[in-house]
């Protein structure tokens, strides 16, 4: 079974409300996520090792008292160390904590010492405050320790739907979560404090979502799949779509093309690449499969675009910055074809955003992309809306598309693609050797070969983002940017088998 939704705090405690209401009572809830993280605890340890569970005085605490016991009947040395006192404990945790025969002894960092495990149940995913004293001191020893620690839910410090470090955070080696996880668990930093993450089963329905109706998921195939473009046998070129990507000045042809090539390699059946004509024969030179066509600014360009068999246009990747291409911009964005707007195609309009947004918000219905890095976000939307200035990547990005009605791709190594209606999907698959230059002008060329395929935009930009960590996690280090289309193959085929 897929479980590739996020919960954000609020939805998953509804989850747990919904499953309660229903008839699970709420202690076999806890009993089974106890159970869960015992058996990763055994997994990783062997009977008789010394572990000390930390325990908060929430439920989460409470999922630690059930996994302290269980451990302690396969014969491991468990001791738990409780912020706060066993009698006020309320609820559920209360009772997990009577069921809990063995000493309870105050948490402090000398209580840390000799532990081969660590079971981190002190604070649950919905810390919404800084870490400070005595909690900061045990998560601060924690780490300093180097012993192995198994989180449960999330790592304590952590914040389970902005993926924030509130103040201090624990570094687990493994993460316990339930039923689904969260979007703390995929955003930085939040994900590089979890360590693995094993989703368990501790009994609630997957028909609960549908009352929640979560609007988030986790970037991989199970997403898009069933948009996916698959080549047919009975199918010819112009059945996969032309993309046309718009080149810059004979200097910053670079750009275009690496967008060409992602295009071509992506699927599309035809790509042209739209020049000035003086950067053509550069652009003839350095091409085979892709075409080259003299195009000089806006008007030309809508006269070339009038043709209905392109049907999917890039532009921004080495364009300038500047009255020029905020007019090629607009001539592309009053056709029907599928637009990917990246880089110079978006900073052109930091002087003057509403120009952008407005004539994005006529598009509504037409499939359109944005795909900026921070920076070209920060320059865009920061001076559309303050409002995109705080909050986190998640809600920022959500809010950008919501602004201007199309689909924004907020990249990075954990990049965010949001749709204007609230869905939105976070990748987790780029490599840290992705971070080089012209990466982000083939993702721009990918996006819109799968356009041109006939996807929708919001599955074609969650397909792009993670076919480019994965062609980038293939070739491995040493990549630069002309090696990602032609890793894509092996993606490709990996894939549809």
């Amino acid at each position: 079974m897929d479980m590739i939704e996020l919960l954000s705090n609020v939805e998953m405690a509804e989850a747990d409300r919904l499953t309660i209401a229903g008839g699970m009572p709420g202690i076999a809830l806890m009993e089974r996520a106890g159970a869960a993280v015992a058996h990763a605890v055994a997994e990783r340890h062997a009977s008789g090792a010394a572990v000390a569970v930390v325990a908060g005085p929430g439920n989460n605490g409470g999922d630690g008292f059930v996994a302290a016991r269980l451990l302690a009947e396969r014969g491991y040395a468990v001791k738990i160390l409780l912020l706060g006192n066993v009698g006020r404990l309320k609820g559920d945790a209360a009772l997990a904590a009577k069921r809990w025969t063995g000493a309870v002894v105050a948490a402090g960092i000398e209580e840390l010492a000799g532990a081969d495990a660590v079971v981190d149940a002190l604070f649950g995913a919905g810390l919404d405050r800084p870490v400070e004293g005595l909690p900061r001191e045990l998560i601060e020893a924690i780490n300093a320790r180097g012993v192995d620690v198994v989180a449960v839910d999330l790592p304590s410090g952590i914040n389970g739907t902005s993926g924030a470090v509130m103040g201090a955070a624990v570094k687990a080696a493994h993460t316990v979560t339930f039923f689904r996880k969260k979007p703390g668990h995929v955003l930085l930093p939040g994900r590089l404090y979890c360590g693995t993450v094993r989703v368990a089963d501790i009994g609630i329905a997957g028909a609960v979502l549908d009352r929640i109706g979560s609007k988030t998921w986790e970037n991989v195939p199970a997403l898009w799949r069933g948009q996916f473009p698959v080549p047919r046998h009975t199918g010819h070129k112009y059945d996969r779509g032309h993309a046309v990507v718009v080149s810059g000045a004979s200097w910053s042809t670079g750009a275009a093309r690496l967008a060409a090539r992602g295009a071509l390699r992506a699927g599309a059946g035809l790509v042209t690449i739209a020049s000035p004509r003086e950067a053509l024969a550069v652009n003839a030179a350095a091409n085979l499969a892709v075409m080259v066509r003299p195009v000089d600014g806006a008007g030309e360009l809508t006269k070339f675009l009038a043709d209905r068999r392109l049907n999917a246009v890039a532009l921004g990747p080495g364009l300038g910055v500047g009255e020029p291409t905020r007019e090629l911009v607009l001539a592309t964005l009053a056709g029907d074809r599928a637009v990917v707007l990246d880089a110079d195609a978006i900073t052109s309009f930091a002087h003057d955003p509403p120009r952008l947004a407005q004539a994005l918000l006529t598009r509504t219905g037409k499939a359109t992309i944005l795909t900026p890095h921070e920076g070209e976000f920060s320059r865009y939307f920061n001076a559309l809306d303050d409002r995109t200035k705080v909050g986190s990547k998640l809600e920022r990005a959500r809010l950008a598309a919501a602004l201007c009605g199309a689909v924004v791709i907020l990249k990075g190594a954990d990049t965010v693609v949001a749709a204007a209606d609230g869905r939105a999907a976070i990748a987790a698959n780029a490599p840290a050797f992705l971070a080089t230059a012209g990466a982000g002008d083939v993702l721009t060329g990918i996006a819109a070969g799968l356009l041109a395929q006939g996807m929708l935009a919001f599955e074609a930009a969650c397909a792009a983002v993670w076919l480019h960590g994965e062609a980038a996690a293939a070739f491995g280090p040493g990549l630069i940017s002309e090696d990602l289309p032609e890793a894509l193959p092996g993606v490709y085929r990996a894939l549809h088998d």
